[in-house]
């Protein structure tokens, strides 16, 4: 409602990635809803986003004399294992006001983490842009004015919202790669999240043109695809996809996907 309920926002998260070892890497505070781009380095997430939450709403009820819950449901977890997933959720997070109409460019919108990532004598915070910036293998001044170029192509593509739409991120990171290949190729070879977690995943662009095929052949299965189908749905169920949704998305029935996983045991 006003500039000191974001202020509190941010203080809260603050003190919620030191109370909870989060590492926050970007965030964007709009009207109505949160965008925040996090690793925990504990089990305790869920925890963590209660605590931010139910203190944010304590203090914005108390102020505005009003009770009962303030947010409309639990939060929506996406599942982010591949480098290039990670880059474009950053910039679809900083280009969320633009997107919406709230600023016509995403660095004069004062409520998000995009300065970071933008000004080359950006100040230091609780927020951690190096560890997406790195990626793009550069130096400081390099690599910022790589995701400066991103933000500003990825301002010209159309893109869902994805509370709206669950794959909208993948979506825009595909139209994205497609405009930087070089760049998006050079990402997917650095392996950053692999390494700190120890999971190598395909990366998603790839991992949607197999999606395409898979899908495609379906109908006419053939015993020696059975394989790659496999392969394909552990890829989905390692990205937090639940059964259903990797059924929608390859267009099958869950009894089917079920039963691949079923016979490859």
């Amino acid at each position: 409602m006003e500039d000191s309920d974001y202020l509190f926002m941010i203080g809260c998260l603050k003190k919620i990635a030191d109370n909870y070892s989060l590492r926050v890497y970007a965030f964007c505070l709009m009207p109505n809803h949160v965008h925040v781009l996090l690793s925990p380095t504990e089990s305790n997430l869920y925890d963590a986003m209660r605590d931010l939450f139910s203190r944010y709403a304590m203090k914005f009820n108390k102020k505005y004399e009003r009770k009962g819950h303030l947010f409309g449901g639990p939060y929506r977890q996406a599942v982010c294992l591949d480098d290039s997933y990670l880059l474009a959720a950053s910039l679809y997070i900083h280009l969320n006001p633009v997107k919406v109409g709230l600023a016509t460019d995403p660095l004069t919108y004062h409520w998000s983490s995009c300065r970071l990532y933008y000004e080359d004598n950006a100040p230091k915070s609780f927020i951690d842009p190096d560890f997406i910036l790195n990626l793009l293998s550069g130096n400081e001044i390099e690599n910022k004015k790589k995701y400066r170029l991103l933000l500003k192509q990825g301002g010209q593509l159309e893109s869902a919202h994805v509370l709206e739409q669950e794959d909208a991120i993948e979506r825009f990171q595909v139209k994205l790669a497609s405009m930087f290949p070089s760049i998006f190729k050079m990402v997917n070879k650095k392996k950053q999240i692999a390494k700190f977690l120890g999971i190598d995943l395909t990366g998603m662009e790839e991992l949607e043109k197999q999606i395409e095929t898979v899908a495609k052949e379906f109908p006419h299965s053939k015993p020696e695809s059975r394989k790659a189908k496999k392969y394909l749905i552990e890829q989905l169920i390692a990205r937090g996809y639940t059964r259903t949704e990797i059924a929608d998305r390859l267009g099958v029935s869950r009894k089917t996907v079920y039963n691949i996983l079923k016979a490859s045991l």
